[in-house]
């Protein structure tokens, strides 16, 4: 069975739940192989084995994580003449997609980004990436045709899975020298960004979002207020964040983040297509709007028509007496 290629996401203490979605597509495909970047492998194979990762390639020489991307897009393009994988699997954040595009140029592959799901091709001729385009619209089915294929893959698009049976996860050191091309842009300074007690809004199992009918910024201290009594992230539709109600890397949607927890708290958002793009994965969605056509109610397992100004405080009361209780 061909090995199939996953960039590890992690900050070298905490793996990100997109490195489990990865691993479980790559299931689909073959045999989950890791490639990670920098220090921290060896406290995560345990995790990265209960995904179905046989092997982790590790690559933490001195100096790797000193410069932007190209080193990373490197030691992609050693694994894959070294490794010969069916493909290889990244996610698509923003850096995910321009290591995908270097690593595409590098080994003369083809590459595909922001899919949503991929699965084998019925002719054995490589995997096919399902794609949203046209803010979720249109569903498109591609294939890489030159090379090994590259797809990097939309954070929160599937469900991570566990191994049925877990792996070895055996460590693999890589030693990659690196080009001069790749040191030409340095990190001069990493600077921790200061988080509230609020989970991450990609990572957090419950999200409540407010769109266009919080009706102003200073309305947004309503939407939190909820998120903290239920210990949610908090998220924005594009509407509130282009109107400057709330910062732009909390909007949930097609150009924002695609979030898929456990619970999503629609609050005033109508449902447009490019915001249902980012969530309709959630598995359970709970929507708060006045208007009863509304589309987002198309989506909604549960609906409360009416005024968020009057139901909101009542269901923060409501969950702070059954917390009390």
């Amino acid at each position: 069975m061909a090995e199939v290629l996953v960039l590890a996401d992690h900050d070298g203490e905490t793996v990100k739940k997109v490195t489990f979605e990865l691993l479980t597509l790559a299931r689909r495909l073959g045999e989950p192989a890791v490639a990670w970047i920098g220090p921290g492998a060896e406290g995560a194979s345990e995790r990265l084995a209960g995904y179905g990762a046989a092997k982790v390639y590790v690559a933490e020489a001195d100096g790797l994580t000193d410069y932007v991307v190209a080193p990373t897009a490197e030691v992609l393009a050693a694994l894959a003449g070294q490794a010969a994988p069916a493909a290889i699997l990244i996610p698509a954040s923003g850096e995910g997609k321009e290591i995908a595009g270097r690593l595409a140029v590098k080994i003369g592959s083809g590459v595909l980004t922001d899919a949503v799901d991929l699965k084998p091709g019925e002719d054995g001729s490589g995997p096919v990436a399902e794609q949203s385009i046209f803010g979720g619209a249109i569903i498109v089915q591609s294939r890489v045709r030159t090379g090994t294929p590259i797809v990097a893959v939309r954070p929160n698009a599937v469900t991570p899975e566990p191994a049925p049976e877990p792996a070895a996860a055996a460590l693999e050191p890589v030693s990659t020298g690196l080009s001069d091309a790749a040191k030409t842009a340095t990190i001069a300074e990493r600077v921790v960004a200061e988080r509230g007690e609020r989970p991450e809004l990609t990572e957090a199992s419950i999200v409540v979002s407010g769109g266009r009918g919080v009706g102003g910024a200073e309305n947004f201290a309503l939407i939190e207020r909820l998120a903290d009594s239920l210990g949610a992230a908090v998220g924005a539709s594009r509407a509130a964040t282009d109107a400057g109600w709330y910062p732009h890397q909390f909007q949930v949607g097609q150009t924002g983040k695609t979030v898929s927890p456990q619970l999503y708290l629609a609050v005033g958002i109508s449902g447009a297509i490019q915001h249902r793009a980012g969530m309709q994965t959630s598995k359970t969605i709970m929507v708060i709007n006045k208007d009863p056509e509304a589309p987002i109610f198309e989506l909604a397992d549960f609906g409360v028509v009416g005024d968020l100004f009057n139901v909101v405080p009542q269901l923060v009361e409501q969950i702070g007496q059954r917390k009390g209780g």
